[in-house]
């Protein structure tokens, strides 16, 4: 039975915080913007958490570490959390990093909630240690290519940089356009200027160009060079990683970064919760909140509620994962397994395609959703 938390205000003096300890990308390589609203989403929720009485009358504390998009500085900050006594881990937006920190934590037996990352192995073996709330690249992905087929790309190019996570998308894509006669040729950023880049699309009759590249650079650079190359004025320009979902896009790029369809994780419509957290959110931002700030609401959001189900012992809480049942600010969450996913796995975030409309950038179009 699930013992109520106390009245708003109730806390006990003195009593000791429950610890999460947080990885977050904070500082570049990371990619800052989309760990400053991951950091936001966490905030928020700790912060309500704690005015409802936190967890069985104790504060529930934040211990964040920067992880700078570097897996060897997430498993450093893994193991040091561990040693400082935190009760559970998450955050994370980077997929080799949070899959460096997930497999860390898994041997060293603290439960980890991953909030954005979305490598379907993020664990080298299947743990009950790890669950994570953002769709796995290869579900999200293949709605991705199910758009592009249905728009009538059927040539594909994409500029790709070295990365497990965009050899794993770049694979995804393949495999599930070449069944419907599509056809995927890489183009390796560690060798192609963005010129040469509009270069190869004249020559090869790709329709579509994907950004499997880092943002802002060589992304915007690339988006510039096609935008104003005359021969590519009817390729489409795709960034399925959702680097167009940040202000900075809009910021660096302006009309030219409009009609970039990308994949995020969010509802047609938000729910009175999702609404209210989304003001919050955008008061705390001084901008218009991304799905990684939601995303980060709802990581903390489950970890409550399991804690005060649970308690705040490691070992139990690597098992309550099944047992999970929140309303979410996108949608009831539960958890449960996925085949080819080693993790416990909400099954599924919304998903959408989406671009920002030419005739306002600031604004989102659906292009589609599953």
């Amino acid at each position: 039975m699930t013992t109520p938390p106390p009245p708003a205000g109730t806390e006990r003096p003195g009593a000791a915080a429950v610890r999460i300890g947080a990885l977050v990308p904070l500082t570049p390589p990371g990619w800052t913007e989309a760990g400053r609203h991951l950091l936001a989403g966490l905030e928020l929720a700790v912060d309500e958490v704690n005015e409802a009485g936190g967890i069985g009358g104790r504060p529930l504390e934040l211990t964040v570490r920067d992880t700078a998009a570097d897996p060897h500085r997430a498993v450093a900050a893994v193991e040091e959390l561990a040693g400082l006594g935190v009760t559970v881990l998450a955050g994370e937006y980077h997929s080799v990093v949070a899959r460096a920190a997930a497999t860390r934590a898994d041997a060293l037996g603290v439960p980890f909630l991953c909030s954005s990352a979305v490598l379907d192995a993020l664990t080298e073996e299947p743990t009950e240690r790890v669950a994570r709330l953002a769709p796995a690249q290869s579900h999200g992905w293949r709605l991705y290519a199910d758009f592009l087929l249905g728009a009538g790309h059927r040539r594909i190019a994409v500029a790709a940089e070295p990365s497990v996570y965009w050899a794993s998308g770049a694979g995804i894509l393949r495999d599930r356009l070449a069944p419907r006669g599509g056809t995927v040729t890489e183009l390796d950023m560690r060798e192609l200027t963005p010129a040469a880049v509009c270069d190869e699309l004249a020559g090869n009759g790709a329709t579509a160009l994907l950004l499997l590249v880092g943002s802002p650079e060589p992304a915007v650079s690339i988006v510039r060079s096609v935008r104003r190359d005359r021969r590519l004025s009817e390729v489409l320009i795709g960034a399925p990683a959702g680097q167009p979902e940040f202000g900075s896009w809009a910021t660096s790029l302006g009309h030219d970064g409009a009609a970039v369809p990308f994949l995020r994780y969010m509802p047609e419509r938000l729910g009175p919760l999702g609404v209210r957290v989304g003001k919050a959110l955008r008061e705390r931002l001084a901008e218009a909140p991304s799905f990684v700030a939601f995303e980060g609401y709802d990581t903390v959001s489950v970890l409550a509620g399991v804690l005060r189900s649970h308690g705040t012992d490691r070992a139990h809480l690597a098992g309550a994962w099944p047992s999970v049942s929140v309303e979410g600010t996108r949608g009831r969450i539960r958890f449960s397994r996925a085949p080819g996913i080693g993790v416990r796995q909400w099954v599924w975030a919304p998903v959408q395609v989406v671009d920002r409309d030419p005739a306002e950038p600031g604004r989102f179009r659906v292009l589609h959703a599953g």
